[in-house]
């Protein structure tokens, strides 16, 4: 090892003690991420949306910059090479390059859903309070009702993926009410693809874990205060990749 080398893991090494982490095995996963984006990730202030934006990015119309608020009903779109990491309320958010997301908010100004029109988004959800309405994702082939979890999704014209990376959903076909399914998973045991056309009660398929990384979900739920659940599964030793 170079001291250029030694001098970056000390860097991060700091940085990550100085944010207040641990150096835990599931912490230090962090650390590549953080070398790539240069900065460490740690709950942003009220004040803040954008935690890392990329390329071309709209949001409401107009070419977004760091200092960019993002509301409970915004709409938020990327070019080819753009991509945004965010924050709204109790949930953050990676949308990938070529992408388009509309929030909706309730009556209560609360963010309560996220319609994925084209494209890839990593979400995590903070847990609602008691009478709180829930959270819906919505793609182009089906709908994924939410409460607290990580949810990483896919949306084409003829068929959606959705992994739940953990925690608890309910996926639903758009067009076909027989093809639904509860899932509950711990570290991404339950990947589906949704389709567009097929057989009645059919339409939602197995699938592999893919396009998402478990730094990644880490990254943002640090962004809200929180870790995810796997950080501290015992005998949790690496991450589990889908590129």
């Amino acid at each position: 090892m170079d001291f250029q080398d030694f001098d970056r893991r000390k860097f991060i090494r700091y940085s990550l003690l100085s944010a207040g982490y641990s150096l835990t095995a599931g912490s230090a996963l962090l650390a590549p991420l953080i070398e790539a984006l240069g900065k460490v990730p740690k709950k942003m202030n009220d004040d803040e949306s954008i935690f890392q934006l990329s390329g071309r990015v709209k949001v409401d119309g107009k070419q977004a910059n760091e200092k960019t608020i993002i509301t409970p009903n915004s709409t938020i779109e990327t070019e080819s090479n753009g991509g945004l990491i965010f924050v709204v309320g109790k949930d953050a958010h990676i949308l990938r390059e070529n992408s388009k997301i509309v929030l909706t908010k309730n009556d209560s100004k609360l963010e309560e859903g996220l319609q994925l029109t084209k494209g890839k988004v990593l979400s995590v959800f903070g847990k609602r309070a008691e009478g709180e309405a829930g959270y819906n994702i919505s793609t182009t082939t089906a709908t994924i009702g939410i409460r607290g979890t990580g949810v990483y999704s896919e949306s084409y014209s003829d068929r959606s993926y959705v992994c739940t990376c953990y925690g608890k959903t309910e996926i639903r076909s758009n067009t076909d009410p027989d093809s639904a399914e509860l899932v509950e998973t711990t570290h991404h045991d339950s990947p589906r693809f949704i389709l567009k056309d097929g057989k009645a009660g059919k339409l939602i398929e197995p699938a592999p874990m893919m396009n998402h990384t478990d730094e990644e979900l880490m990254l943002i739920e640090a962004l809200t205060g929180r870790e995810p659940p796997f950080s501290s599964l015992k005998q949790y030793n690496s991450p589990r990749r889908g590129y």
